[in-house]
């Protein structure tokens, strides 16, 4: 980080009241953010956390079409937040006024890309059921939020302080974009892979129908990355309220089955089909209006879906960004992904894997 980066945010501390506050940095993860913890002299904790705007490319805006999104890159593809310090604090204020819990922004300055927020805590769910913790009340309060989140209906613009973030839709080109981040970034990672133009167009039309209906369907609030380690647990709270939610700046509009996924298929730790379907359960008795069949159809495909996309992601973390642990997450999201295939109305993408995607090359 260079000095000028670091003096501006000692003096974001310093004009918050928090100069003398000791620093920790806490471990990153695969984004451009850093944070740390702040032990100000009066007591408790905090978090900080710095994400350097020109580090990423440009989100999108509302006004643009594909061309434009393409030229401005991945994020506006994708309608991703760009790291935008002011979805973060938006997303935060409207998840707090739904009654439930995202870190509180205690200061912020957006375009600096700096904030301090809540410290709440380090029970993340996946820490708590490696240490022994019944992962059932844990599933079933995951479930119970994200079951509270999808029955409002975000507004067009989130705002909050002065703050004003466009909320989007997961449209087909997002969608897209996800799923060619298979074949674009795992035969690099796998150079016996060859897809040839007819093997990409053949992936393109077996997706063109389910991209559709996830387009279609995108109709609740979408928290995109909702899975055991960016869940934390608050017991002294209430209902919903006790799941602490993380990392959920990059939220659209999309099909409920997404966050489903993102919580089901965890790339990073197992979820046993038995646990999957005791969740399935516990959502449709909370949403009594879903068409279950209707419903594990989408559940299954854009799962599917889901999994190609973070398969993507992490050979393009690997190969590109150099970070070789990505790789030991993979064979659990091949598994995953083959339960979603025995769905026998995902036959042709079934056949696809096996025409293209060798067992071999699935380790």
């Amino acid at each position: 980080m260079s000095s000028d980066r670091d003096a501006l945010k000692a003096e974001f501390l310093a004009r918050h009241g928090l100069a003398d506050a000791r620093r920790q940095p806490l471990a990153g993860d695969a984004s451009t953010r850093a944070y740390e913890r702040l032990y100000p002299a009066a007591g408790g904790s905090l978090i900080f956390m710095d994400q350097p705007p020109s580090a990423e490319t440009a989100p999108c805006d509302p006004a643009w079409g594909p061309a434009e999104r393409g030229a401005a890159g991945y994020n506006a593809l994708a309608r991703l937040a760009a790291g935008r310090v002011e979805a973060f604090v938006t997303v935060a204020a409207w998840l707090k006024a739904q009654g439930l819990s995202g870190p509180a922004v205690l200061a912020h300055d957006a375009g600096a890309g700096l904030a301090v927020l809540e410290d709440l805590g380090d029970g993340l769910f996946a820490n708590l059921i490696a240490d022994g913790q019944d992962e059932a009340p844990l599933y079933d309060a995951a479930i119970t939020a994200l079951a509270q989140l999808h029955a409002a209906s975000p507004p067009p613009v989130l705002e909050h302080e002065g703050l004003a973030w466009p909320f989007l839709d997961y449209d087909a080109v997002a969608l897209k974009t996800a799923g060619d981040l298979l074949p674009e970034w795992l035969p690099r990672l796998k150079p016996e892979l060859n897809f040839t133009p007819d093997a990409v167009a053949a992936w393109d039309t077996i997706w063109a129908p389910i991209i559709e209906r996830g387009a279609a369907g995108a109709s609740v609030f979408c928290h995109r990355d909702y899975h055991a380690e960016n869940l934390i647990w608050l017991p002294d709270r209430d209902g919903a309220a006790r799941v602490g939610m993380l990392d959920f700046q990059d939220a659209v509009r999309a099909h409920p089955a997404w966050d489903l996924s993102m919580l089901l298929h965890d790339a990073r730790r197992d979820v046993t089909p038995e646990r999957e379907a005791a969740a399935l359960d516990r959502y449709f008795a909370l949403r009594p209006d879903l068409d279950r069949q209707a419903f594990l159809a989408d559940y299954h495909a854009l799962g599917a879906l889901n999994i190609s996309r973070i398969l993507g992601i992490f050979a393009r973390l690997v190969t590109r960004d150099s970070k070789p642990r990505y790789a030991a997450f993979m064979p659990r999201l091949w598994g995953y992904l083959d339960l979603c295939l025995a769905n026998p109305s995902l036959a042709d993408l079934k056949a696809w894997f096996d025409a293209h995607v060798p067992a071999g090359s699935r380790a």
